[in-house]
């Protein structure tokens, strides 16, 4: 029986705080078997590693976003890798660049970048890449890192252009879309990511944001990522069940700790 991964969701936001039980239960009921809930700052650690803890299926990842670059800038590529030794850790982020808010300094966004680089290529966990307005500076990043040594990786959230798609390939890494796909006015990015190839998409919510048609609007969460892949199966051209099997399939080739239980 094929089933789905939600690869990219915030579980542990305030959003769900009232039902999280009864959200990860529905996407479990949904036929998505499999979450990996997304670190975005240093105090959210062991409130992933507890929650990883009590769902089988439930992985997490450690590291900063670049919204929160500044405040934890001191944070070292020590300390995320003693996280990352921890067995329901599965991939070093989110990370990256994001020049449309900036909410941190450029500068300390790419330092901090390097730094979970340096800690991927140490452990050999996926680094789960956040990029916006900042296609040319990710390239030149990832393009550099990549000299000094491999580390596997994931853009999330795609919304790039075509060159940041053709480099992150050429890296050997994956692209995960969001319900952003989905949107009307997403004709720039399916024109994108039409040709790449289904070896190397995942599928995510980044819920508790970018809800997909048919529910956009609302708050989203893991179950919804069924929509995204739905359309995503149609979109190029593959039923449904093949699509489920092939992300999946992708994912626990990257996120290689990943052990899934299906039911």
């Amino acid at each position: 029986m094929s089933y789905l991964v939600d690869t990219h969701c915030h579980l542990i936001f305030k959003d769900f705080r009232e039902d999280l039980d009864s959200v990860i239960n529905n996407a479990f009921n949904s036929g998505v078997k499999g979450m990996l809930v997304i670190s975005t700052q240093e105090e959210e650690f062991n409130p992933l590693l507890n929650l990883t803890q009590k769902y089988s299926n439930i992985f997490c990842s450690i590291g900063i976003h670049p919204h929160s670059a500044h405040l934890h800038g001191n944070i070292s590529e020590e300390t995320i890798i003693k996280y990352a030794d921890n067995d329901r850790v599965i991939g070093i982020g989110e990370t990256g660049l994001d020049f449309y808010y900036e909410n941190s300094e450029k500068d300390i966004q790419i330092q901090l970048f390097q730094r979970h680089i340096n800690a991927s290529r140490e452990t050999q966990l996926p680094i789960i890449i956040h990029t916006r307005d900042a296609d040319d500076a990710t390239i030149d990043i990832l393009k550099k890192e990549s000299k000094k040594g491999h580390f596997p990786g994931v853009i999330h959230c795609f919304t790039a252009g075509p060159e940041l798609a053709k480099e992150a390939l050429e890296l050997g890494f994956y692209i995960s879309l969001s319900g952003i796909v989905t949107f009307k006015n997403a004709g720039e990015l399916r024109e994108t990511i039409k040709n790449i190839p289904l070896e190397r998409i995942l599928v995510e919510t980044d819920s508790p944001y970018l809800a997909p048609e048919p529910v956009r609007g609302g708050r989203n969460e893991p179950a919804n990522v069924v929509h995204t892949a739905n359309y995503l199966a149609e979109f190029y051209d593959i039923d449904q069940h093949s699509f489920y099997e092939k992300t999946t399939d992708n994912f626990l080739k990257l996120f290689n700790k990943a052990k899934i239980i299906n039911e």
